[in-house]
Parts: C-alpha cells; sequence; structure tokens
C-alpha cells in the first residue's frame, strides 16, 4: 500500500494565472501538493518537456523518477514522454476514448494508481524538501 507520505507530489495546470489559481485555492488543492506550477506564471505550458522539467528541478528529483498521472494524451502523456520521465499513467476522462499505446498504464479511476506505482518508492518523501514551490 502507498502513503502519500512516501511520495512528493506536483500538480501541473495549464492556463491563465489568475483562472487557475482560483481554482486551485476554491478547491483548496494546495495543501496536497509539494509543487504547483501553472503555466500562465511561466514561458511553456504542457506538452513542453521544459515545464515537466522544472517540477522536477523545484521538487530536487531526477526526471527519470517521476511518474505523469494525466486525464490528457496530448498534453499530460505526451508531455511526459518527451521529457523522459520515469512512466505515465493516463486516466480517461470518458468511457469511451480511445485505446492508447502512448502510455505506460491506463487506469479507469485515480483510486488505482497504488496498483501500477512502485511498491516502495527510490525518494521517500523528505521534510526538507516539502513546500519547495
Amino acid at each position: 500500500m502507498w502513503h502519500r507520505e512516501d511520495y512528493l507530489l506536483g500538480l501541473i495546470t495549464n492556463g491563465p494565472s489568475r483562472a487557475q489559481w482560483q481554482k486551485i485555492k476554491r478547491l483548496d488543492l494546495r495543501k496536497y501538493f509539494d509543487c504547483v506550477l501553472v503555466s500562465g506564471d511561466l514561458p511553456w505550458e504542457k506538452p513542453d518537456q521544459n515545464i515537466f522539467l522544472e517540477a522536477c528541478k523545484l521538487l530536487n528529483v531526477e526526471a527519470r523518477t517521476c511518474i505523469m498521472v494525466g486525464d490528457k494524451l496530448e498534453t499530460d502523456i505526451k508531455g511526459g514522454k518527451e521529457a523522459e520521465l520515469g512512466g505515465t499513467v493516463w486516466i480517461p476522462l470518458q468511457k469511451d476514448e480511445m485505446e492508447s499505446d502512448l502510455p505506460d498504464f491506463t487506469i479507469n479511476k485515480v483510486t488505482e494508481l497504488p496498483e501500477v506505482l512502485p511498491a516502495s518508492p527510490k525518494l521517500k518523501r523528505s521534510t526538507h524538501i516539502a513546500n519547495v514551490c
């Protein structure tokens, strides 16, 4: 079983800065992530590999140790692949979305994520990295 404490979590979202930060605040998401990147604050957006690599840099981890979990093949999964992350997990929003061989794993809902995560993460969460961005 995986625990939130075992992994660093980053959120990367595309969109205008103000609108995205309002959504993050309204949904009270900030507390769940060690790093939050909004494309409107940066010179890139998904699928540009640089936004993924920036998240890795801010979390102080190597790209090959990261897994991208997303619902959009053309931005989340493609960008994770181009950034050469350790893996990609696709959660299609609709049941009728076509199968794809692009992601490393496809799951139906986020609660299935522990089934595809490593049982013992190589990088344990560290208190000195928490809230880096």
